[in-house]
């Protein structure tokens, strides 16, 4: 049954002209339904003056489809589970923010449940409950054991998961769709579990994919009984979700090879940038350059996490070549590899380098764009298993983008794309010193490459591009 068909059954019979049907859907448009995949339940509105299925037939079908469209909207009620959201700065959980307020703008009503600062913040406490136009937000309590480690942040994510599924529970009839994140890796089996017991919808968003990376960091081996039973769980909540969304396609590759029923259902969905809140402000006129006396000095920029997936050895190797020449590297944030990077940096004797924390949000507009050049890097083998986020607001920014990574990424085949840039595979220091040479002796190609960059941004990854992405996937997920 269509949805036209489904909601015409409701309708009463009685003519009417066309624009008296318009003007029923704009005073009743809040009145009519609900719906879950358990069941449709009806309100019986007081006598008014009909509205009938000709309203549907007399209109024109752009009219129609508008008048459907706005029905449709209506019925997502979307629960976002993330264990990371603003104030912490950790990039999963600003991108989250920044979704979930554009597909409010697109219709919407959302709850976000999430924990209180606990990986890179300002603030160590937030509301717990917390209202945003019609986004809702609930924070848990979060536990800070031993966070600097991997051992610490697999048990407070195994608490967070714990407290999610006690937020489902009691929740899981107001929402007819939850997005879970794989931040922590093991929250999806939340929604898993939740739809055993109560058929509710889930979708899941995959950041990195687990067990996969832990195998090639080494933390666990390839046949250890961790990683299969963690496989075999994967399979199982794959199956069972409505949709999967990856944010490249050679995670896509990896998913549908783990798992290869479940093609159908998995989508790429990249992340984004926000070209209104990073404009291109030159470096004379920018306060942040300003003040850490970055003007004058070609400055190659790489801000955000300094993770074990990230190679930061490309980066150094690259400064210990240029480290007599003009060139300012400047590194923003923190992450598991800042503290050995800075000591490594430090026996080195490099006085090219300088090192500043997690910026605020307000600065962000300003940090990321007192550069001339952004660098955003992945670890060798792990191309299919993480996307870095990075890349999208340093396209924003209007600059050149250096990518390090395997001959085989999708970056390298994006950069080329949009010439906006050049990309290096890992170890490749000679050759990316040699473009950050080039650049900065070559000034208006360096302006023709950010040029380039921004328009890339502008036509594929604004956030309104991607929100559209998400509504197709979650509206699909309700049918």
């Amino acid at each position: 049954m269509t949805f036209s068909e489904w909601l015409n059954q409701f309708l009463p019979t009685t003519s009417i002209t066309q624009e008296k049907g318009n003007q029923w859907f704009m005073e009743n448009d809040t009145k009519l339904l609900t719906s879950s995949k358990a069941g449709i339940k009806t309100e019986k509105r007081p006598q008014i003056e009909s509205f009938p299925t000709a309203a549907f037939s007399s209109a024109s079908p752009r009219q129609s489809r508008e008048v459907s469209k706005a029905w449709y909207d209506q019925l997502l009620k979307l629960s976002v589970i993330t264990e990371f959201f603003p104030p912490d700065y950790a990039a999963t959980g600003q991108l989250i923010e920044e979704l979930v307020r554009h597909l409010e703008q697109q219709g919407a009503s959302i709850e976000v449940f999430t924990g209180q600062p606990g990986y890179a913040f300002g603030v160590s406490s937030a509301p717990v409950v917390e209202q945003l136009g019609r986004i809702r937000i609930r924070r848990s309590r979060s536990a800070s054991l031993w966070k600097g480690r991997v051992r610490g942040k697999a048990i407070n994510g195994i608490l967070f998961t714990l407290r999610a599924i006690l937020h489902l529970v009691k929740n899981c009839r107001r929402h007819n769709v939850f997005l879970l994140t794989s931040a922590p890796p093991f929250l999806p089996i939340v929604g898993y579990l939740v739809h055993l017991c109560f058929k509710v919808s889930y979708v899941c968003l995959i950041y990195d994919i687990y067990p996969d990376i832990a195998i090639a960091l080494g933390v666990i081996p390839h046949k250890h009984w961790l990683a299969r039973f963690w496989r075999g769980i994967n399979k199982k909540i794959w199956q069972k979700s409505q949709g999967i969304i990856v944010l490249s396609p050679a995670m896509k590759q990896r998913v549908i090879a783990n798992c290869p029923e479940i093609a159908d259902k998995v989508t790429v969905i990249h992340s984004w940038g926000d070209p209104d809140l990073i404009r291109p402000i030159a470096k004379r006129d920018n306060w942040f350059a300003k003040k850490h006396n970055l003007v004058n000095k070609f400055t190659v920029l790489y801000s955000g996490n300094m993770g074990r997936c990230h190679d930061m050895d490309t980066i150094l190797e690259t400064a210990k070549q240029l480290q007599d020449e003009p060139i300012q590297f400047v590194c923003i944030g923190g992450g598991p590899k800042q503290k050995s990077f800075i000591q490594e940096v430090n026996r080195l004797k490099l006085n090219n380098f300088l090192f500043l924390p997690y910026q605020d949000k307000e600065v962000l507009p300003y940090s990321l764009t007192a550069c001339d050049l952004s660098l955003v890097s992945v670890e060798a083998g792990m191309d299919s298993l993480v996307a870095p986020s990075k890349l999208y607001p340093a396209l924003a920014t209007g600059r050149p983008v250096a990518v390090i990574c395997s001959e085989y990424s999708y970056l390298k085949q994006l950069i080329a794309d949009a010439e906006c840039g050049a990309s290096f595979e890992n170890g490749d220091s000679h050759g990316l010193a040699e473009f950050i040479r080039k650049l900065h002796s070559d000034r208006e190609l360096a302006e023709q490459m950010g040029e380039a960059s921004r328009q890339y941004l502008e036509s594929n990854f604004t956030p309104e591009i991607i929100a559209k992405e998400y509504l197709k996937v979650l509206h699909q997920a309700i049918i």
